[in-house]
């Protein structure tokens, strides 16, 4: 094995990421569909890879998102892809390639990163700490059908509400002071409204996107500001039930939906965890948002060896809906936080929690409350993969 080293992924090395990436997942979609879906990440540089000699072994790539916290949308760079030829595993290559990734995501302005982990050892190790789930449901068409909304005006969407999509679903996370959510480009929103196999429909406050799966329906986003539009974007999708027996849906744990339909969700329900890391402290604590009357004045010590720009003494300040981390004097009473437990922390997990697994330490005990106070909230979800 010759020295390894970090390239950007470029036209001539995507017959080989393909290959490292069927050796790590297995067979699985169009290639010349996958090339053209993986160049809108090389154009920018946001495809990193790693060789050995003239040979690509390990690939990553980033998503330009952005994701809602505390009702506030924050750039993160949504790492997909992670590939690294099995020969190659447990040699420090996958280690090697998401430490570029974290400096890429930096030199980008992303302040958060986030992914769903193949391993949790890697990703632990530089920082990430579970944040939130990816929820699916399983509902009865015939409990949606029935739902009523008769008198809301529903239209069948299209390419052109691409940006109506976003504007709705931004007053909803925005008013709900939504965690974990993610902002995807218009671009891709695009791409999926004028996808044959997808159904969306628009209201005049929120949207659905479904589609069939195996003579099923599935639901892969509905947003909704009234309870009207929520009854009746869920009954157009269960008008589906003389052929459909069940309908699939992702959805938070807390969503309407499950005080609504007449039966609880049952059958195939399960969770998929991901993991949130802080790139840019200052900047991620800036663009989160609070509660409105929390105020919240405490010393946090920093330790982060893979970003040392994080690493420090520092006060922080929350009021008025936002906060401020500033450069301080190290100080006795300081919350002394990792990049696992500030992600968790910046996630909303209680401190004492924290506290119980060793990834907080100090500070003054009384103002525990108040930290769970600023960062509590509803739960973190996402709603989709990537």
């Amino acid at each position: 094995m010759t020295e390894l080293r970090v390239v950007e992924v470029a036209e001539e090395y995507l017959d080989s990421v393909f290959e490292v990436r069927t050796r790590s997942f297995g067979p699985g979609g169009d290639k010349d569909e996958w090339k053209k879906s993986a160049r809108q990440f090389i154009a920018d540089g946001r495809y990193l890879g790693v060789v050995d000699g003239d040979e690509l072994v390990a690939a990553a790539r980033i998503w330009p998102l952005e994701q809602w916290w505390g009702g506030r949308r924050v750039a993160n760079g949504g790492v997909a892809g992670v590939v690294v030829a099995p020969e190659y595993r447990g040699r420090g290559v996958g280690s090697l390639l998401m430490r570029a990734v974290l400096d890429r995501c930096a030199e980008k302005g992303y302040p958060l990163t986030s992914l769903y982990p193949a391993t949790t050892v890697l990703y632990r190790r530089l920082g990430y700490e579970f944040a939130g789930s990816r929820h699916l449901y399983t509902f009865q068409a015939a409990d949606l059908r029935t739902l009523g909304g008769n008198g809301t005006a529903v239209r069948k969407a299209g390419r052109d509400d691409a940006d109506l999509f976003l504007e709705l679903a931004g007053k909803v996370h925005e008013a709900r002071r939504s965690n974990g959510p993610l902002v995807w480009p218009r671009a891709q929103v695009e791409s999926w409204l004028e996808d044959d196999n997808s159904f969306a429909y628009v209201a005049e406050d929120g949207f659905v996107v479904y589609k069939w799966s195996d003579r099923e329906l599935a639901v892969e986003e509905l947003i909704a500001g009234s309870e009207e539009t929520a009854r009746a974007l869920w009954a157009t999708v269960g008008s589906g039930a003389s052929i459909a027996k069940t309908v699939e849906a992702c959805c938070p744990p807390f969503d309407a939906i499950h005080l609504m339909a007449e039966h609880e969700a049952t059958g195939k329900s399960w969770q998929n965890r991901w993991m949130l890391r802080l790139v840019d402290a200052p900047a991620a604590l800036a663009g989160r948002g609070f509660p409105d009357g929390v105020v919240l004045e405490a010393d946090l010590r920093i330790d982060d060896p893979e970003l040392p720009a994080n690493t420090g003494d520092w006060h922080l300040s929350v009021g008025n809906g936002s906060a401020r981390l500033t450069a301080a004097e190290p100080s006795s009473d300081a919350l002394r936080l990792g990049p696992r437990g500030l992600a968790a922390l910046y996630a909303g997990m209680p401190l004492a929690t924290l506290r119980g697994a060793g990834l907080a330490a100090g500070g003054a005990a009384p103002a525990d409350a108040a930290f769970d106070a600023a960062f509590g909230g509803p739960a973190p979800y996402m709603l989709d993969d990537f």
